[in-house]
């Protein structure tokens, strides 16, 4: 059953649930599947090679992502791996279930409440690193959910990692960009290479497919890690490896006049974030405004969201979010807040206040015969993470500490400034803003999500806007220049030729302030399911390397 904006005063509910250690909420989608062909849709060829090879074996969705998730932790070294996170949104077809696996990062015992990051980095080396879940996450997702052996699942990676693969001009911009910030470990295996090699971590990985998670957060892989991080100054130990363990969630999920958005629930803001700003444009025709009238709306609808989401949004399993956070009344109150010109900051403070309970990433979106479905985003945070190579498993190791509020009421390297309810605390999972996403129309459905920090809610909003408006080609909905604002700065991020001149003009009259964003931003991949022809179309975002894959049964 689909639930309307106006029934989100029951998160506290759906946030209990997700606190579980399974997720058993049945669901239906409208339509039932007409399929005959699978769809890999991947930042990386080879990752996407390895998906459908997995299918090709007679692996369902499930195998597939998982073995996707393996090779771009190889070949994509800069965005994600098995010393990251992520969240994976699953769509179960025989069960008719929405599930999301949170294999997101928690914080070790020894980063405490976070005040050693006043001196510390929580950027570069060992000591911004987070207990990993990547492992967790993939074997979670085979064990219960795929068909084929872990062993050959892994064997694409593992392959990868020794043989090698050619490093791109893309890499070699983001190698050249972080090379310093590197140990010596990951500055012999990644910098002045025209062929990655990773011996090391081909050796992880074949641990990895004889026992799973087990040797990576209590066998021999747990054992080496903790070593290097005795080593050489990194606060993850033993205990806090054998704790860690990947969480099934409820996702979110609500309507938006004829659709179905399901999302990622806490640690994610990502679903939470779409839904508050849905809420707001509940009774809005967007096809009825020009240009300057819709970007104008989005503007300060995503102002408003955000101001929420960094002030509220936690871990659910340590903070509680407000029991009206989403209710209609009050979404509909900061709705009529807006007006002709733009709001300053300050008129947004205590306005509708809730009360109650207290770049580098990557994505994919996979969907099999069967009509199981899945959009994971993955990440190690910043641009090859932590730059620390773990020099005995060749992990290299994420610095998702620096998404916790380490310094409140301070930007960190997403400029997001942020609230105590993402403080830090010992095993807690730093907020993200990781949005993996289905929009399930009448008749089609969007598998979607990207890589982009704090501007991946907004570019999520965006291309589903865009799906649900279809005024454009598909290739349109994410190659299209891209806008942001995220409450702090006050400015609104933008690429080049996300408006025409007119339109900043008259943004600028209505009192916006505007920040072009040097380069293009993230890296969106995608597939549209029209679900009674069965027509499958990959959509790969221009700004990165992008591989559809198709396999006709």
């Amino acid at each position: 059953m689909r639930v309307p904006c106006l029934l989100f005063g029951l998160l506290a509910a759906a946030l209990a649930a997700a606190t579980t250690a399974v997720a058993t909420a049945a669901v239906t989608v409208s339509t039932a599947p007409t399929l005959t062909s699978s769809m890999v849709v991947s930042a990386q060829a080879d990752a996407s090679k390895a998906g459908i090879a997995i299918l090709k074996a007679g692996g369902n969705a499930f195998d597939a992502a998982a073995a996707t998730t393996l090779a771009l932790g190889v070949v994509e070294p800069g965005s994600s791996g098995l010393g990251g996170g992520g969240f994976f949104l699953l769509y179960i077809a025989k069960e008719k279930r929405y599930v999301m696996l949170d294999a997101r990062e928690t914080s070790p015992k020894l980063a405490g409440d976070g005040t050693l990051y006043q001196t510390r980095s929580s950027i570069d080396g060992p000591q911004a690193a987070g207990v990993p879940g990547i492992a967790a996450g993939v074997d979670h997702l085979i064990q219960r959910y795929g068909r084929l052996k872990r062993a050959q699942i892994t064997q694409p990676a593992i392959t990868l990692a020794q043989h090698g693969f050619q490093v791109s001009d893309r890499l070699k911009g983001m190698l050249q960009w972080r090379a310093k910030a590197f140990n010596d470990t990951g500055r012999r295996i990644f910098l002045h290479k025209r062929l990655i090699k990773q011996a090391a971590l081909a050796d992880t990985l074949k641990r990895f497919a004889k026992k799973g998670a087990a040797d990576f957060y209590q066998g021999e892989t747990a054992g080496r890690l903790v070593a290097d991080m005795k080593r050489d100054g990194g606060l993850i130990r033993a205990d806090d490896l054998a704790a860690y363990r990947v969480i099934e969630r409820e996702p979110v999920r609500f309507d938006y006049q004829d659709f179905e958005i399901i999302s990622a629930a806490l640690p994610s803001s990502g679903g939470l974030t779409l839904a508050h700003i849905f809420g707001q444009l509940r009774d809005d025709d967007l096809r009825l405004l020009d240009e300057t009238e819709r970007a104008h709306l989005l503007i300060e609808s995503m102002k408003r969201a955000y101001r929420d989401r960094n002030q509220y949004l936690g871990d659910a399993d340590f903070v509680s979010v407000p029991d009206n956070y989403l209710d209609a009344t009050r979404l509909q109150r900061l709705r009529s807040s807006i007006h002709l010109k733009a709001t300053a900051l300050t008129a947004l403070q205590g306005l509708a206040e809730p009360a109650g309970n207290g770049t580098d990433t990557t994505h994919f979106s996979i969907i099999d015969a069967e009509g199981n479905m899945v959009s994971a985003t993955l990440s190690i945070n910043y641009a090859f993470g932590s730059a620390y190579v773990s020099p005995s498993t060749g992990i290299l190791l994420n610095d998702e500490m620096d998404d916790f509020a380490t310094r409140p009421g301070q930007p960190n390297a997403y400029g997001l400034v942020q609230g105590t309810a993402n403080a830090v605390a010992p095993g807690k999972r730093m907020l993200s803003s990781m949005t993996p996403t289905f929009v399930i129309g009448p008749k089609r459905s969007f598998i979607v999500g990207t890589p982009g920090g704090s501007r991946i809610i907004s570019m999520v909003l965006l291309s589903s806007l865009a799906f649900m408006l279809d005024e454009k080609p598909p290739a349109d909905w994410l190659n299209r220049g891209r806008y942001h604002h995220q409450f702090l700065p006050d400015v609104v991020q933008y690429e080049s030729g996300a408006f025409t001149a007119a339109t900043q003009q008259a943004l600028k009259q209505r009192g916006h302030h505007f920040k072009q964003i040097s380069r293009r931003y993230g890296n969106m991949q995608a597939i549209l399911w029209q679900r009674e022809s069965g027509t499958l179309t990959g959509i790969v975002d221009q700004r990165g390397e992008g591989s559809a894959m198709l396999l006709k049964q």
